[in-house]
């Protein structure tokens, strides 16, 4: 019998490190090819797999798969493509499976936020209703940081790095022209319904008067005369106010 293969995946927007992810899985693989045969990476995400779209990385040299660690976006490319419930897209599901019995894919691992966690969840139900053997992995990735149970997911600390050092840099321009120009500037940062990366952008202030001077979070029901008032207190004490809002 012919050993199993393993499909992998990435959705989503791509970060600094999501290559990282891939590497790790691919050359954890073939750390054990006794029970692992090919490692396919899917082409766009999952919609790779509908499309039969397989990338056979076993083709690669270990030299270009080690070189993905330090490789800019999406080596395999990505989606924003959420599969909808079995009850409401079943044909989608069913294609999913025709195209993993077909390349023998007993490994499925999905590198994403919520929607990828919950695509992989999906499948791993159906797959046992259906008696498909396949083990399926969630690989977390997500700069909103949002994900049950981890407590540092992937690509987090790219964007954390980020925030910090625009909102220091946009800080020290307002200060140098807030006694003649703009006083009050608001930078809004991603997070969807969490405020880990508006946190994040405190790390910039080092001492009193640094930006930023205000972040409001999505997790704080948000107070409209409070925050003029902290607004005007901040733009007479120090001349200027710096603030980061999270969407959400």
């Amino acid at each position: 019998m012919s050993k199993a293969n393993l499909f992998y995946a990435q959705s989503g927007g791509v970060t600094a490190v999501i290559n990282a992810s891939a590497c790790g899985v691919i050359e954890t693989a073939r750390k054990h090819k006794d029970k692992i045969g090919k490692v396919y990476a899917g082409l766009n995400g999952i919609v790779g797999a509908l499309h039969e779209e397989l990338i056979d990385t076993n083709k690669e040299s270990a030299k270009t798969i080690a070189a993905l660690r330090s490789t800019p976006a999406g080596a395999f490319g990505s989606c924003r493509y959420k599969l909808k419930s079995f009850e409401e897209n079943a044909r989608e599901y069913e294609r999913l499976m025709e195209v993993f019995k077909a390349h023998n894919i007993r490994y499925f691992l999905y590198n994403g936020g919520g929607d990828s966690q919950d695509t992989a969840n999906k499948f791993a139900q159906l797959s046992i209703d259906k008696g498909y053997p396949i083990t399926c992995v969630g690989v977390p990735k997500t700069v909103d940081n949002d994900l049950p149970i981890t407590d540092n997911c992937p690509g987090f600390g790219s964007v954390a790095k980020y925030v910090a050092v625009s909102i220091r840099e946009a800080g020290l321009d307002v200060a140098s022209m807030c006694a003649s120009s703009t006083k009050v500037f608001v930078m809004e940062v991603m997070g969807r319904h969490a405020g880990w990366i508006a946190g994040a952008a405190g790390l910039a202030s080092e001492q009193e008067g640094d930006a930023p001077h205000i972040i409001l979070f999505p997790e704080i029901a948000f107070n409209r005369e409070k925050f003029l008032k902290k607004v005007k207190s901040c733009v007479t004490k120090f001349g200027y106010c710096a603030v980061v809002v999270s969407e959400g």
